[in-house]
């Protein structure tokens, strides 16, 4: 199973070098020169790219890939998803702690058993994570992936169940 590790936001320098914004935790391995990478460019094509370095740069990551030599095929790549595999991650060996391809595509549930949605994604922000879940309506609701909202969490079972604080779920 491929899951997005990153989205080329720009061109950088005039070397071929990309501004990439993460979508994983693991960017040390993900981007780990001689890591190959699927990129899924906008036009629907893929390719797959070899990471040549990777390094820190003002909030995102700076990745030469091997391929890559130019500016000008840089700006070629500007919003291509950057995908990898799971089958290599390691296990993270806290029973609390979950990939979020673990997470993604999971009923989201009240300890009742109420279907409140399904979680299409985690957001990693500054005040910590966040399900996104897409309500049986169609419309989202970000939940703070916090124990005392989301108190259980069955990778097995599909599903994690919420005890959400009053009005959290509520239509707006």
């Amino acid at each position: 199973m491929d899951v997005v590790v990153g989205r080329v936001a720009k061109a950088h320098g005039i070397g071929g070098e990309l501004a990439v914004d993460l979508r994983t935790d693991l960017p040390e391995t993900r981007f780990a020169p001689g890591s190959v990478l699927a990129a899924k460019l906008r036009d629907g094509t893929s390719r797959n790219l070899t990471v040549a370095a990777a390094r820190n740069h003002s909030g995102r990551l700076l990745v030469r890939f091997a391929e890559v030599l130019t500016r000008d095929v840089a700006e070629t790549l500007r919003g291509t998803l950057l995908l990898a595999g799971t089958e290599d991650l390691p296990p993270t060996g806290d029973p609390d702690e979950f990939y979020d391809h673990e997470l993604e595509g999971l009923v989201a549930e009240l300890a009742d058993g109420t279907r409140v949605g399904t979680v299409r994604e985690i957001v990693h922000g500054p005040g910590g994570e966040l399900l996104v879940i897409v309500r049986e309506t169609g419309d989202e609701t970000l939940v703070p992936f916090v124990r005392e909202i989301v108190p259980a969490v069955d990778v097995a079972g599909g599903r994690v169940v919420l005890d959400p604080p009053e009005g959290l779920l509520d239509a707006r």
